[in-house]
C-alpha cells in the first residue's frame, strides 16, 4: 500500500516538471491521510490543485475515506469505477497525478516498525497514479425553525473532493519491504492516464521498474503524521 509520502521538490522546480502553475504550496515531508494534498486532476492539467487524501465516492453516506486503490481491480469496485472511467455525473470524478518525491513503507523489526523511505537516487520528483471524485455531505442545519419559526430544516451542500493513490506489484526495491506500491507512471504516460479510455488506461498500472531507486531506513518519528519536518528524509 501507500499510506505516507513526501513532496519537498522546490515549487519552481514542480512547476517546470509538471509544467503547471504551483500556487499555495507547502513542502511535505511526511504526508498523511486526510491531509489537504496537492494533485493535478484531469479536468485542469494546467494547475496544481489540493484535495484530501481518502477518496469517497459520490454515492456514500458516510465520510469513510479509501487512501489506496488496488490497480487490479479500479475498473470493477463501485468505489472507483466512476472516477477511473471518468464517469460524468452531478458530482464529478476522474484521475489525477499525485506528486511527490519519495514514499514510505515500513518492515517489522526488532523494537517496533522500521519506516524506509523509497525514493529515485537522484531524488527527482514523480507523479503517481490518483482517482479523485466529488462528494457532498448532507448537513441538516436546524435555526429558527426549531422554534416554529421559517420553512424548517434546511440542507447546506459543501462539495468535498478526495483522492486516492492506486496501487500495484512491486518492484524488486519495494518487495523486501512490502507486497504493494504505488504505481509510478513513466512520464510519457502521464498525459495518457489523465485522458486515455479506461483499457488504454488499465495498460499503464504496471510495477515501474527498480533500475535507478533506493530504500533507506528513516526516523521512526514518521510513524506519528503529527511529525513533519526535514530531518524525517534523512538515512537513519
Amino acid at each position: 500500500m501507500c499510506g505516507r509520502y513526501s513532496l519537498f521538490t522546490p515549487p519552481a522546480d514542480l512547476a517546470r516538471r509538471f509544467d503547471v502553475a504551483v500556487e499555495g504550496y507547502e513542502p511535505r515531508y511526511n504526508a498523511a491521510p486526510g491531509q489537504s494534498l496537492p494533485v493535478i486532476a484531469g479536468r485542469d492539467t494546467s494547475r496544481v490543485t489540493r484535495m484530501e487524501w481518502g477518496l469517497v465516492p459520490s454515492w456514500a453516506d458516510e465520510r469513510d475515506g479509501h487512501i489506496n486503490a488496488r490497480a487490479e481491480t479500479v475498473g470493477e469496485k463501485p468505489t472507483f469505477r466512476a472516477a477511473f472511467e471518468r464517469a460524468d455525473g452531478e458530482l464529478a470524478a476522474g484521475r489525477c497525478l499525485v506528486p511527490a518525491d519519495g514514499f514510505y513503507e515500513w518492515v517489522d523489526e526488532d523494537g517496533g516498525r522500521q519506516p524506509y523511505r523509497v525514493r529515485f537516487d537522484d531524488d527527482r520528483p514523480f507523479a503517481m497514479a490518483g482517482l479523485w471524485s466529488q462528494w457532498r455531505p448532507e448537513t441538516t442545519q436546524t435555526g429558527l425553525s426549531a422554534f416554529g419559526d421559517g420553512d424548517g430544516p434546511t440542507t447546506d451542500p459543501d462539495i468535498v473532493e478526495t483522492f486516492a493513490v492506486v496501487t500495484t506489484e512491486p518492484n524488486d526495491v519495494v518487495a523486501d519491504l512490502h507486497h504493494r506500491m504505488a504505481v509510478i507512471l513513466p512520464a510519457a504516460a502521464e498525459s495518457r492516464w489523465l485522458s486515455a479510455g479506461p483499457g488504454e488506461a488499465g495498460d499503464l498500472l504496471a510495477p515501474y521498474p527498480g533500475d535507478g531507486m533506493e530504500a533507506y531506513p528513516v526516523s521512526r518519528a514518521v510513524n506519528d503524521p503529527a511529525n513533519d519536518s526535514p530531518e524525517l528524509v534523512d538515512p537513519a
